[in-house]
């Protein structure tokens, strides 16, 4: 598998913290150069620390069509056409159905979804005018099964995964594929916060593997699917779930 993505660029949102940072990391270890997009605070000196060179931050609210496109905008005017888009920016606002409120639907399908829409369709214009592009979309597991207190959440990745194979399709003659990874829990800072005690037995119990899934390996199958080896795949979602989805 080809691992060295030299002269490569990537737009990765959501690199401030978390997944995003850790599939920032990865892919700049192996010589790509990172646009991060984000509106955490956080952000300037999270590409800073990536090895390498020439990585940008770019705060941005995806949520934006324009913003979104104007991210793009400036990525290819300061350091050129990205190969790469991985949307990893997303939001939880978790709570049971008949309480969930409108505003945290609206937010959470504003960035998870909307955001992730908005971040491809600027990335892929400019990919298809290449000839050549690769998008993975962070979804979850949420997607395809039903948690409680997560009716916002599942269906915003539910959508990114319809968009997801949808774009393959109209996109796969043109050099552009697009795929989405779906993880189980991440065991990330946040993640180690909110998951904790019985709450976090619990769910690692529901996990066939036992564990929650490293960032890192979520950074590894993203890579993949981000490199020329993975050419023929397109509009898949690829779960890295410990066998939670199958149970």
């Amino acid at each position: 598998m080809t691992t060295d993505f030299t002269d490569q660029i990537a737009v990765i949102t959501g690199a401030a913290a978390g997944i995003g940072q850790a599939i920032a990391t990865h892919l700049a270890e192996r010589g790509a150069r990172i646009a991060g997009v984000d509106i955490a605070p956080g952000l300037a000196d999270a590409i800073a620390a990536l090895p390498g060179e020439g990585h940008v931050a770019v705060t941005a609210n995806i949520a934006d069509a324009t913003a979104a496109q104007d991210a793009i905008t400036r990525v290819v005017a300061e350091v050129g056409t990205p190969q790469i888009l991985v949307n990893s920016a997303g939001i939880g606002r978790f709570a049971p159905g008949e309480d969930l409120s409108e505003k945290d639907w609206q937010a959470t399908l504003a960035v998870n979804l909307s955001g992730s829409f908005f971040m491809t369709q600027a990335a892929g214009r400019a990919m298809l005018e290449a000839g050549y592009g690769r998008v993975v979309n962070i979804a979850s597991q949420a997607a395809g099964i039903g948690l409680v207190e997560h009716a916002a959440y599942s269906a915003s990745k539910a959508g990114v995964l319809g968009f997801t194979r949808v774009l393959a399709v109209e996109w796969a003659g043109r050099g552009v594929t697009i795929n989405a990874v779906s993880p189980t829990i991440a065991d990330t800072a946040l993640a180690r916060e909110i998951w904790v005690g019985e709450k976090g037995d619990a769910a690692r119990a529901q996990i066939p593997a036992g564990r929650f899934v490293a960032p890192e390996e979520i950074a590894t199958l993203v890579a993949f699917l981000a490199g020329p080896d993975s050419a023929m795949i397109t509009g898949e979602d690829m779960r890295i779930d410990g066998g939670r989805s199958v149970i």
